[in-house]
């Protein structure tokens, strides 16, 4: 006897439930991003490999949960969102898992400590980065419930509400990051040229965990409104 796929059978509660399960792992990859530069900025490099592991676990699980989706998601299904729509709505959630590993990657491998004019403003700016992923959780999360109470025909109006407050969310990020170039500009004499040329990679970075963020909740809106 087969034993039936845990993974396609959650398509029968909802073509989201899936797309749920990922982003919650992108999120709580997303939410090492603050302990990580913490360590860094006292320069407890054993901590920050402790935690870079963490990351790049999470990142292979939501990996794994990209992969199961696109493999178990049927060609043909009565849903109220395209196939389409929702293998484009994994790939832009992967990207948030992909980013963070990708910044506490370089900054372990570099051991790039942010200078201490720039700690509180970066630690801000993460903060409102890891709150852009969250909201978008929380909007895939609201949507689910929508759904599954039978209150379709107020999804839309949910949803425009959730999405204001990732977009001001992401527009706070904005500020911030055009704030911290400004300082990292002021003090580019007093450090290395290659620091300098990393710290603004790292600030472009952290910019894109909220950039893509802001891109899953306006993919939602997007199926919604359909």
């Amino acid at each position: 006897m087969v034993k039936p796929n845990p993974f396609s059978a959650m398509f029968g509660r909802s073509p989201f439930q899936p797309l749920l399960a990922h982003i919650v792992k992108a999120h709580e990859c997303a939410g090492q991003l603050l302990p990580f530069f913490e360590a860094s900025l006292i320069g407890d490099w054993e901590d920050a490999a402790r935690i870079r592991e963490e990351v790049t676990r999470l990142e292979h699980e939501a990996d794994s949960l990209k992969t199961e989706l696109r493999l178990n998601l049927p060609n043909t299904l009565f849903l109220p969102v395209s196939r389409s729509d929702l293998l484009d709505l994994i790939t832009v959630q992967d990207k948030i898992a992909n980013k963070v590993r990708d910044i506490t990657g370089i900054m372990l491998g570099r051991k790039m400590q942010v200078p201490s004019e720039l700690a509180q403003p970066m630690r801000d700016y993460m903060r409102t980065a890891v709150a852009c992923v969250a909201q978008a959780r929380q909007a895939l999360e609201e949507l689910e419930d929508l759904l599954v109470s039978g209150f379709g025909r107020h999804v839309s109006d949910v949803m425009h509400n959730m999405i204001r407050e990732l977009h001001t969310l992401e527009q706070q990020a904005d500020n911030q990051q055009i704030a911290i170039r400004r300082e990292l500009f002021e003090l580019e004499d007093q450090l290395k040229p290659v620091d300098v040329v990393f710290l603004y990679k790292i600030i472009d970075w952290v910019g894109e965990l909220s950039d893509r963020a802001e891109r899953v909740g306006s993919r939602l809106q997007i199926l919604t409104a359909r």
